[in-house]
């Protein structure tokens, strides 16, 4: 018998010039992914390093990808974190501006029937609520904020728990992200995992694991047939 691994490589197949891959549902990162926050991101984090006495670049990288309250324990391990933690969404809910939506984001997420997608962010509930409404995107009902868990990115847990709201295996499903942490959090939870080139370099992304890299999700084309999904990808990997 094989093994879901080679089941799923065998699925995948070239056509046209595409990688075609077979799944039951995605599972889409937020920021980096659908909609582009990298400027607010940047400047929320910057001030508070700054505030705190840490070298802006050095936050801001560990941030990406993250819950907010991991970085500030990170940072600041014996202080108030959760005080510090409500302070740092305080102002990423205040800072929207040049929040937009990212290439083809609109478009895929048309594509594909409500109950075979979902979103699985760093963000918690009500900033990545705020984001979603600034970018003009829908809120899916099944969405998993770092509200909602207790082990956020790259811990496995956000995207067991999408997978689980959906009424999906996890090796059922595709995960899309953009940084590190997430790939592994997509694989650690047995997921194939298409990266988008839109945070951090293509070396990084499959040193992490991806199974693809994308440009973004213009690269990115759904069909649903045989009741499930036939991703096809242009895939940077060829």
């Amino acid at each position: 018998m094989k093994s879901a691994e080679s089941v799923r490589e065998d699925e995948a197949s070239r056509i046209e010039g595409l990688r075609a891959i077979r799944c039951s549902a995605i599972l889409f990162d937020l920021d980096g992914v659908l909609i582009d926050s990298t400027p607010a991101v940047e400047r929320v984090w910057a001030r508070w390093a700054i505030e705190h006495g840490f070298e802006p670049d050095a936050v801001v990288a560990h941030a990406h990808g993250r819950p907010s309250l991991s970085t500030v324990r990170h940072f600041l391990p014996h202080n108030d974190y959760e005080f510090e933690n409500r302070e740092v969404e305080r102002r990423e809910i205040e800072d929207l501006e040049g929040i937009v939506v990212l290439p083809g984001a609109v478009e895929l997420l048309t594509s594909i029937p409500a109950h075979r997608w979902t979103i699985a962010t760093s963000c918690t509930r009500r900033l990545a609520e705020a984001r979603l409404r600034a970018a003009g995107l829908p809120i899916p009902p099944c969405i998993v904020t770092a509200t909602d868990v207790t082990r956020g990115k790259p811990d496995p847990e956000p995207f067991l728990e999408a997978a689980a709201k959906l009424n999906f295996r996890p090796s059922e499903c595709v995960v899309c992200e953009d940084v590190p942490a997430g790939v592994l959090s997509g694989k650690a939870a047995g997921a194939q995992v298409v990266a988008l080139r839109t945070t951090f370099p293509i070396a990084e992304l499959r040193a992490a694991g991806a199974d693809f890299v994308v440009h973004s999700c213009a690269d990115i084309s759904v069909a649903e047939s045989a009741g499930s999904l036939a991703l096809h990808l242009r895939s940077l990997n060829m």
